[in-house]
């Protein structure tokens, strides 16, 4: 019987953390779907997104077996150190080193540098970091970080993970024209799901939900912008943990100035088990991001019938043709007010074929049996 394939996975945060949204769910979802098959050490931090405590009951700087069967280990502050790591990483021999994300000491430079020279088969998941939108913010920082990674030579017989075909070229485009590239999507959540959830929906009324951090990259500024000259009762409820104040605060400045027609509430942070239901509960995901390399939110969306309003930098294309939603363009801001319209005013007939399109998206995707392949084979090639 062939054994498992050995895999020691970096990242900064891991169940039960997830306010930094994506990263985290991507790696939760590919280890609930390949648990049996992979032998999955997780070494992480101690605490969640912006916190600045571990919660007490947490076991730190110990191999904990979490309920998937994985082991992960939940590094504390003073046990994050170069002798610590180097222990985790040469106990045992590992088949793949994967690294989530680019620019953590943590979680990527530090096992990287660790690894440099070595034979050891080491696979980095950019997960979206080197996008368009992402690497304008602090540029000259990135850059400077990434040609250092690559003159050190940290990068040198590193494999990289694009989870679409814009990813595979932004990787070309910083990394390096020649370096090995897998091209493995990312994973939906394990979900059952029965059917899209029914919702009433009355021309002249909306109800919208964006599910993410509120942040420059999340776009939340411009889709609360865009909601100023559109008539008819809309609601728009945000989920999400606040990343920059002042961000925050421009955008309660834009609140500020909507008309009465229009409500925007902002409800903090969301725990997992509530975000189904808080999608359930509007009439379409709003969430006209700068760049997405998945989006989870909206595939859960899709899921329980919610048609998608986002921009065009994400896998989800081609939307509107499938009744399923719309992908516009941020370089053309008037169609979001526009089919912020077209929405407010869709009787429920109307809006029910976008319930069943999205619904039929959602599910093709989660019940795709190739993607979890293409995941295993990325750890077995």
């Amino acid at each position: 019987m062939t054994s498992k394939p050995r895999v020691l996975a970096f990242i900064d945060w891991y169940k039960p953390f997830y306010k930094a949204g994506g990263p985290v769910r991507s790696m939760v979802n590919l280890v609930d779907h390949l648990s049996d098959r992979v032998d999955f050490h997780i070494v992480t931090g101690d605490r969640d997104y912006t916190a600045s405590l571990s919660p007490s009951d947490l076991r730190r700087d110990q191999w904990v077996t979490s309920d998937r069967g994985e082991q992960v280990w939940y590094a504390a502050l003073k046990g994050r150190t170069m002798g610590r790591l180097k222990q985790l990483i040469t106990e045992r021999k590992w088949d793949v080193v994967y690294i989530n994300g680019l620019y953590s000491k943590w979680s990527t430079i530090a096992p990287l540098w660790i690894l440099r020279r070595t034979k050891q088969r080491r696979i980095v998941a950019v997960r979206g970091m080197l996008a368009a939108g992402p690497m304008k913010q602090s540029a000259a920082k990135k850059r400077a970080f990434l040609l250092a990674m690559k003159t050190t030579g940290c990068f040198k017989g590193v494999e990289f993970q694009a989870t679409n075909a814009e990813e595979m070229e932004d990787i070309r485009k910083w990394i390096g024209k020649d370096v090995k590239i897998h091209l493995v999507p990312n994973l939906g959540r394990k979900i059952d799901s029965t059917g899209p959830v029914q919702i009433e929906k009355k021309a002249g009324e909306l109800r919208l939900v964006s599910v993410a951090r509120i942040a420059p990259e999340k776009n939340t500024h411009f889709a609360i912008d865009r909601l100023r000259e559109v008539k008819g009762d809309v609601r728009f409820d945000l989920y999400g943990t606040v990343y920059d104040q002042a961000y925050w605060k421009r955008c309660q400045e834009a609140v500020a100035k909507l008309p009465a027609n229009i409500t925007v509430k902002w409800h903090g942070h969301i725990e997992q088990d509530q975000v189904a239901r808080a999608l359930s509960d509007a009439h379409a995901l709003y969430m006209p991001s700068v760049g997405e390399n998945f989006g989870h939110t909206m595939l859960e969306a899709l899921v329980v019938g919610r048609p998608l309003l986002i921009s065009d930098r994400t896998p989800w294309k081609g939307l509107e043709q499938r009744q399923a939603g719309w992908d516009l363009p941020l370089e053309e801001p008037e169609r979001f007010t526009t089919t912020l319209q077209q929405l407010v005013d869709m009787n429920a007939s109307d809006f029910d074929a976008f319930v069943r399109g999205a619904s039929e998206l959602g599910r093709r995707y989660l019940n795709d049996p190739e993607r979890v392949e293409r995941c295993f084979t990325l750890f077995t090639r």
